[in-house]
């Protein structure tokens, strides 16, 4: 029974251990009044299940039993590890990528995607 219930934390865990999040804050300040705006993106390396131009990316992470699902943004980069514009159609599955994603709630929204792999 203990097994099992660490079984179940870890996996619980692994998604959060293995993304990378990063913040920017930025604050614009005016003669009446201070803005300020934060944006976090969150990246993940996996390998591609399932991927449909224009919709979803849905990806694979290594220790993770589950693919995990993307929306693709309307101005989602496609780009090679150099960081060269690639086309879509260099995206299929079985291919290793790193996607980074804006959430908001539940949704997981890319907004790059960089292929690794020649």
């Amino acid at each position: 029974m203990k097994k099992m219930i660490l079984i179940l934390a870890c996996a619980a865990i692994a998604p959060l251990a293995l993304a990378q999040t990063s913040s920017t804050t930025t604050t614009t300040s005016g003669d009446a009044a201070s803005t300020q705006t934060t944006t976090t993106t969150t990246s993940a390396n996996g390998t591609v299940t399932t991927f449909q131009p224009g919709q979803t990316i849905v990806v694979r992470q290594v220790g993770i039993t589950d693919p995990i699902s993307y929306a693709l943004g309307k101005t989602v980069q496609f780009v090679d590890r150099t960081g060269k514009t690639i086309e879509a159609s260099m995206i299929h599955p079985g291919v290793p990528v790193q996607v980074y994603y804006d959430t908001a709630g539940q949704t997981r929204t890319v907004t790059k995607v960089v292929v690794d792999q020649d």
